[in-house]
């Protein structure tokens, strides 16, 4: 299975990734993992990698798909998550022509803008373990401001109401055509955000039977 996990921040993506990754057996690819891994193993899209990287620039289109199409040829015949992954149509056209012998289905995680909002801003990260709580989702603390392993308990700058809103203007700009690209393809499966971890992975499964 190659499966393109979508939706907008706060939709709960690294969640579900989580699982379905064990429940499907599959590789999870973050295109930020395999940019990392290419300029410390010192490969020729790596050292292009880094180039763009330590003179504060975006990796182009054709460097990341290159890394990508690496990536796809060492785990030949293995399935793959993308996560996080096309994120613009033209990400999405250079991706399948990597994945043009592949059975590719695209999932999106549906969840309004408002209670987006209303999770990213209630969730908060220790400082130490990077332990993610929400009391939104039901993940509470062992205790006011102190994490389980101690650490302090705090609010991301990107977590604020304000910064939220430009990231999903953001999102509805750039990300919801490759929605619409997949849907096109007939690749598209839509399942509903909202709820506990376990009631929307349960809606993933009902999905990608």
């Amino acid at each position: 299975m190659i499966l393109i996990l979508l939706g907008a921040p706060g939709a709960g993506k690294g969640t579900q990734a989580e699982k379905i990754k064990v429940e499907y057996n599959l590789l999870h690819l973050s295109t930020g993992d395999l940019l990392r891994a290419a300029v410390a193993d010192g490969t020729e899209l790596g050292k292009l990698a880094k180039d763009y990287m330590n003179a504060g620039k975006l990796v182009p289109d054709d460097v990341i798909l290159g890394i990508i199409r690496d990536f796809m040829k060492e785990n030949t015949g293995k399935g793959v998550l993308f996560d996080g992954f096309p994120r613009t149509v033209m990400q999405a056209g250079g991706l399948d022509e990597i994945l043009r012998d592949e059975k590719v289905r695209a999932l999106s995680l549906e969840v309004d803008d408002e209670q987006v909002i209303k999770r990213l801003s209630a969730r908060r990260v220790c400082r130490e373990c990077g332990k993610v709580y929400n009391p939104a989702l039901g993940i509470n603390p062992p205790k006011e401001n102190a994490c389980e392993c101690g650490g302090e308990i705090y609010q991301r700058d990107d977590d604020h109401a304000e910064t939220i809103a430009n990231r999903l203007k953001v999102y509805h700009d750039q990300t919801e055509p490759v929605i619409e690209y997949y849907r096109g393809k007939s690749q598209l499966l839509i399942v509903n955000g909202t709820g506990t971890p376990d009631e929307v992975f349960g809606r993933i499964r009902e999905a990608l039977v």
